[in-house]
């Protein structure tokens, strides 16, 4: 593997910045009323939605059964749950349009649970597993999380449950048909 890989925590962490941009800015727009700044919010929403269904899809699959077998079963348990949480808020938000008043309810409530779930991983996952699990095994999941997101799916699957093999029995017709339609609707970069 190359050094110049980066470890799966610089990955995930990479990820949450992202995300926390964008709520940032998605933030700035709110209570703006132009067409143009609506129009911006949708489009950070579905991309928003793109990035934290990627990154949860490649943690369920490729992060949390190495939590499980090397640092604990309640951790990645915990936090498959707050995955499907944040999905099925995804997935009520993806429906709404942003001059609906409840996207900026739901909005608010996913922001609430990435922003905690962010918290938590920072806080104590991520150091749990650089106390488990030596560089080189970091850097390899690194290199497979990047890999997989390229492939994993766009949109919410909430009756996909949050395990490794029915996450990947699902994955490629998922991300198939995901990709079809954010190409056939202009969605997401």
């Amino acid at each position: 593997m190359a050094d110049d890989q980066r470890d799966v925590i610089q990955v995930l962490e990479q990820d949450h910045r992202e995300v926390e941009q964008m709520f940032g800015e998605l933030e700035s727009l709110r209570g703006a009323g132009t067409d143009e700044a609506k129009a911006r919010r949708k489009e950070l929403a579905d991309q928003v939605t793109i990035e934290l269904v990627r990154h949860s899809v490649a943690e369920e699959v490729l992060v949390y059964p190495q939590v499980e077998r090397k640092v604990s079963a309640e951790e990645a348990e915990h936090a498959r749950k707050e995955h499907a949480e944040a999905e099925e808020t995804l997935h009520r938000l993806e429906k709404l349009d942003a001059d609906d008043p409840a996207f900026d309810e739901e909005l608010s409530t996913l922001m609430r649970e990435i922003r905690h779930h962010i918290e938590e991983e920072e806080g104590d996952t991520f150091t749990h597993m650089r106390q488990a699990m030596d560089q080189e095994e970091l850097r390899k999941l690194g290199g497979q999380v990047e890999a997989f997101k390229k492939v994993a799916p766009t949109r919410p699957h909430p009756n996909v449950p949050n395990e490794p093999l029915p996450r990947i029995a699902a994955g490629p017709a998922a991300s198939l048909f995901d990709r079809m339609r954010d190409l056939a609707t202009g969605r997401g970069s």
